[in-house]
């Protein structure tokens, strides 16, 4: 990239974050001197916000760099972790949200001491706190920072060596996001991660338009035509057994996995828990989902247009979207993809951060003091310590530059210590009554021995995929708390206590738009597979069988689903 190019690149890049920032700042000045305006954004946020600030969190550099090289190396199988999320945000609208926005929780420990006690709620803190700051926040800022490097050339611009030149952009990276978390709060979170949103979905077309059009020399058509019939494998998602994602995992642990993400893991649930209302913070979760049906679409299918246009040649598969992009972006759009890749990335650092600051402050901090600390001490403490994770994770995330390898290892396996425990004891601790915080402890204890045994001392002796050992952990893990609860019980049963703080009547078309959403999700299994797209020649007579199955269950279930609320105005204005 010549002088100009870099310096084009760089101004527009600063206007676009700027844009953002100016927004975020108008929107949130004035509402995050209180405990529930800087944790929760005043309880306040729309179904817009919520969406576009799940999308955001979720999504990140580490995703556009590593699906579009795992579908240059392999083909559309690693679509299972992103696709099937939407199983798990129809459980969080369905089940889990309705029981924590009734509870009024700001944490998910703060309803863990609720229901059990509070060394549950210290065990619980320790390990998202332990996680978040010394493997998740410093592991989103490398990868980051890899990718604004590799995608920009960064050490030639700034005519540095590589190390110098990633320790710089990480310190930029983090810098910029901790001003949204510590001075903003979680609305400026939500408002900066939804103007960023619109920006990754029209980035997230645009490649793959620009992709095909290269691919056909110019012809989107001829490009769409030579993606569809050479290598038609590597369209397909139904993973064999050595496959990165084994099709059999979508039926196992990564249920578990999913569901403690996008159900429990407090840096995504809480812009849920700052609803507006039950109905706005379903529709925005359910919204979610369907945004996460698009990835395969924005974050694969360029890799597999770069293998077509590559080759297997390259020198590592995720040089495939850096070197896609560089080839097919004009250069007037490079300031607006850098904007939109920084604020990928200022997404989920700024939310780790933000909810680190507030389990710091509300479950750690605050039950320590002996008096009732006020708003103002929770929303000055989470300041502070926003600011002493962010320099910790500024000191960490370099280091992993000196050991790759072993390290995304244990990064990609780290949170497996803390993800089937927290779900095991959120879903039994909901839908029992009679189990005591002990067994809820022994899970925790169990978990983190046995866990560790398996993935670190006897991970060359079983070797059943670890996507498959969650599934058996939470299962036994299930077992020990309902055997505490038949040997150990309470001496009186739990009470859910109600603290109704918004509006919790349910959107009416929450039901449907869950089934519609389920559908989705196994049209485009159906779509990327041997019967589908993945086959050689024209979509087999079960793809169409199956699909017609589908729509037509979809129309009959919006009709009654339109019938029943037709009933129930005429009900309300009979009454």
């Amino acid at each position: 990239m010549s002088g100009a190019n870099a310096l084009l690149t760089i101004l527009s890049c600063v206007f676009f974050m700027g844009i953002v920032a100016y927004i975020s700042w108008r929107k949130t000045r004035g509402e995050v001197d209180s405990k529930d305006g800087y944790f929760l954004a005043g309880r306040g946020l729309g179904a817009t916000f919520i969406a576009g600030s799940l999308l955001l969190t979720n999504l990140s550099a580490e995703q556009l760099i590593g699906l579009n090289g795992s579908a240059y190396r392999f083909n559309m199988t690693s679509m299972a972790w992103e696709v099937t999320a939407a199983v798990a945000t129809i459980a969080m609208a369905l089940i889990f949200l309705p029981r924590y926005l009734a509870g009024a929780f700001t944490t998910l420990p703060e309803f863990l001491a609720s229901r059990f006690d509070e060394d549950v709620r210290r065990l619980s803190v320790l390990l998202f706190m332990l996680g978040y700051g010394l493997i998740t926040i410093p592991s989103v800022l490398y990868s980051g920072s890899l990718a604004v490097i590799q995608l920009f050339d960064l050490p030639s611009a700034l005519g540095l060596e590589y190390f110098p030149t990633l320790i710089i952009t990480i310190i930029g990276i983090g810098f910029i996001g901790s001003l949204y978390a510590i001075f903003g709060g979680l609305k400026a979170v939500a408002v900066s991660d939804t103007l960023n949103g619109i920006g990754l979905l029209i980035i997230g077309v645009l490649v793959p338009v620009l992709g095909l059009m290269a691919l056909g020399g110019g012809d989107f058509g001829a490009g769409m035509e030579r993606l569809l019939t050479d290598h038609p494998d590597k369209l397909n998602a139904i993973g064999a057994s050595d496959a990165p994602t084994p099709f059999g995992t979508l039926f196992t642990g990564m249920i578990f996995a999913n569901l403690f993400y996008w159900c429990t893991n407090q840096y995504v649930i809480q812009r849920t828990l700052g609803a507006a209302s039950l109905a706005e913070g379903q529709k925005g979760v359910l919204f979610s989902g369907f945004f996460k049906l698009l990835v395969p679409f924005m974050m694969m299918i360029p890799g597999v247009i770069a293998f077509h246009l590559y080759g297997p040649g390259l020198s590592s598969f995720d040089q495939a979207y850096p070197q896609l992009i560089r080839d097919v972006l004009p250069i007037w759009m490079a300031g607006f993809f850098l904007a939109v890749l920084l604020g990928a990335v200022f997404s989920s650092f700024n939310s780790l951060l933000n909810s680190a600051a507030t389990l710091f402050a509300l479950d750690i901090y605050a039950p320590m003091c002996k008096n009732l600390p006020s708003e103002q001490s929770l929303v000055r403490t989470a300041k502070l310590a926003s600011l002493v994770i962010a320099l910790i994770s500024f000191c960490i995330a370099p280091l992993l530059y000196f050991s790759p390898d072993g390290l995304w290892q244990v990064i990609r396996k780290f949170t497996g210590f803390y993800n089937i425990p927290t779900i095991v004891i959120v879903i039994v601790g909901l839908f029992t009554a009679r189990v005591p915080a002990l067994a809820a402890k022994l899970v925790i204890i169990f978990h983190v021995i046995t866990y560790a045994l398996l993935r670190f001392v006897y991970d060359d002796v079983i070797t059943l995929h670890f996507i498959h050992q969650y599934a058996v952990l939470f299962v036994i893990e299930v077992g020990i708390m309902l055997a505490c609860g038949v040997l150990t019980p309470r001496a009186t049963a739990w009470t859910f206590t109600r603290n109704e703080q918004v509006d919790l009547t349910p959107w009416p078309y929450a039901r449907p738009l869950a089934i519609t959403l389920f559908s989705c999700m196994v049209a485009l299994y159906l779509l990327f597979s041997p019967i589908g797209l993945a086959r050689s020649g024209e979509f087999g007579a079960i793809f169409y069988i199956c699909n017609a199955a589908l729509l037509v269950g979809n129309v009959m279930i919006w009709f009654m689903a339109g019938q029943r609320e037709r009933r129930n105005t005429l009900r309300q204005a009979q009454g």
